[in-house]
This record gives structure tokens, sequence and C-alpha cells, in this order.
């Protein structure tokens, strides 16, 4: 497939507005400003109270991870972790689940579109995107909006993002599979380029700009994955509580308390194969944007001297756990994937401050 690779010296021939005019998912997320408003509402006032017992961080958190499963299934635990987001930059590290199959390794996607489709208008692309993009190394990423318009895990967050503030800005970044000594390469010359552009600028992290990071835990079954099986500890009740419990050991262990290059490495080392990072041996499917995300905060907080940043454990739940919201009635909303024993998913919305 032909790179549509963006040169720095090209951004003054960009057209005015380059409108990224399709999204990849239409009935797991909301696209329309009525479905985003009855979503809101429906999540107010079925989940509302479980949000306000488990929203315990009271101010703006520099970094928070995210899902981005069918809005049916997660629920609450969107905005229990996107209400944490103040900034008006937020850049999104996202899965590139096709990333393989695309035959891309070791650099980081962007887009080259000024603007995407939102629920109630068009959503800026931050500018600090293509300043972002002149000065890191050449080798570390690619501009290719045919990529960025297959994915749908950054698609997620947006219109919760654009409820909450109709200015916000963001920039979209695809992580594709790294080993973990090259992310940490990439991750670092990352955040000294985003770092140098902050204090340039005077931008705080947090308040100016956040990162937030797109993941669902475990995919977990025997059924309806493909080829593949994600049954280690049985498909019935007791093995959905093995794995969860697994899930909660990779949080505890791992994304809860001060970010550290060795705690990433034990996340890397639970989801992928030591031997082989490309092959799943825990099916996060944020096996390489969490670790990415998490790792580019942790050279952030160098870069910006900055005090370390504390993960807290906002909520988890799973697809079959949590009663469904209600989207069929909705202009087309519903699921995109079954709900049961042997096909389900973890959700974890984990903030940083």
């Amino acid at each position: 497939m032909e790179s549509n690779k963006l040169k720095p010296e090209s951004k003054i021939t960009q057209p005015k507005e380059h409108l990224r005019n399709s999204l990849a998912d239409v009935v797991g997320f909301a696209h329309l400003k009525s479905q985003m408003d009855a979503v809101m509402s429906r999540i107010s006032e079925k989940q509302g109270e479980l949000l306000k017992q488990k929203s315990v961080l009271t101010k703006s958190c520099r970094t928070v991870i995210s899902p981005h499963d069918d809005y049916t299934y997660v629920g609450y635990l969107y905005p229990l972790a996107l209400q944490n987001v103040k900034a008006k930059t937020v850049i999104l590290f996202g899965v590139f689940h096709k990333a393989l199959a695309l035959k891309m390794e070791d650099k980081l996607v962007f887009d080259s579109f000024t603007h995407w489709l939102g629920p109630y208008e068009k959503i800026k692309v931050s500018p600090l995107r293509d300043e972002i993009i002149a000065r890191l190394p050449k080798d570390h990423y690619e501009v290719n909006d045919i990529f960025q318009k297959l994915e749908w895990s950054v698609e997620a967050q947006l219109p919760f993002l654009q409820y909450a503030d109709r200015e916000v800005e963001f920039i979209s970044i695809l992580v594709s599979p790294m080993a973990f000594t090259k992310m940490k390469e990439v991750a670092k010359s990352f955040a000294e380029v985003l770092g140098g552009i902050m204090q340039e600028k005077n931008l705080e992290w947090g308040k100016d700009v956040a990162i937030v990071i797109s993941n669902d835990a475990t995919h977990y079954g025997d059924e309806d994955w493909g080829v593949t099986k994600f049954d280690r500890y049985g498909v019935d009740e007791k093995g959905k509580k093995l794995a969860v419990e697994h899930d909660h050991e990779i949080i505890k262990n791992c994304l809860e308390g001060e970010i550290t290059e060795k705690k990433v490495e034990q996340f890397m080392k639970y989801v992928v194969e030591e031997e082989n990072h490309r092959v799943y041996k825990w099916a996060w499917c944020g096996r390489f944007s969490v670790p990415f995300g998490l790792l580019a905060s942790f050279y952030l907080e160098g870069a910006l001297n900055v005090k370390k940043s504390e993960g807290v454990l906002l909520g988890y739940g799973t697809s079959i756990d949590q009663e469904p919201l209600p989207v069929e009635d909705l202009d087309g909303m519903g699921t995109t994937a079954p709900a049961n024993l042997r096909h389900w998913v973890g959700y974890a919305s984990v903030g940083f401050r």
C-alpha cells in the first residue's frame, strides 16, 4: 500500500481543510448529536450513581487509559476515565488493530487531516501535530491517512471528549507493534519533541495538553475470535472469574502507582510473548498503545521536570457483567460482537495525575 508520508515542508501546501469524512464504526459508537445526547442521558439515568461512586479523582489527569468497545457494553466507564481530561489538546494513542496484516511495525502512524467528523461538529486536529512530525526522526513515524481511516480505536473517545468540550482539539497517533527496546527509543524521542514544544509554548501537561491511551483489557473465550482462542481458564463462570483476577493482577502490578520503565516492561511480559512480541500472551488489544503511552508519559515527566505521575484504577467491568446500556433505538447503533461466557471483553479505566 502506498504511503502518503508528509514531509515537514509540505505543510505549506496542505489544503485549507482536509476532512476525515468517514468513520470506521458507526454501529458501536455514537456519531450523531442525537445519539451522543441520548447516550450521556442514559448513562446519567441508569449508571449515574455508579459513576458518582467511582469518581475518585477530583482534578484533571495528565494521562488516562480508556476503553474503546461498543458504548452499550462499556457505558459509564467511558466518562469515568474521560471526565478527568480537561486539556484543550488531547493526544490519543490508538490501537492499530490491522498493523501486522498491513506490514507496519516500529513506527507511529499519524494522519494529515485538519478535521475529523464529530457528533456535534467537525473536530479540529491540533496544529501541534505538524510541529511534532517536523521534529521526530524520520524512521520513527509515517503519515498515512488510509491506515488511520481503517482504525476505530480513536473514534471511540472523541464523542465523549467533544460532548464535554466543543472546542477540544486532538492528535491521533496509532502505535504499531514494537519490541520493548525499540519502543523505548521511539517513546523517548516523542516525549523529548513534545516536551520541547510544550516548554516553548508554555503549555502545561494536564491543563493544556493531555494523553489518552485507547485500550480494551482481556479478550476472552473460545468463539468468534477467528482462529484464535483465548480460553486459558475455561469458558465457564469459574474461568471468567480467574480471567478477571488475572486482569486485576496486571493492573495492580503495572498500571497503579508511579510509572516506571520496569513496570511498563512487566506489562509487556504479561501481554505478549517474550520471544516474539507480535504474538499475544494475554489478549489486551492495547498491548502496544498502553506501554507506549506510559513510556511517553514517563519520559515526558523528565523532559518537563515535573512530579511523577500516579496511576489509579477508576473502574473495571466486562461486557457480560454490566447491564447493557440501551442504544438499539438510536439511529442504527447496536453491537459489533457478541457478549457471553464464550466471547467477552474486559474494560479498565485508569487515570494518572
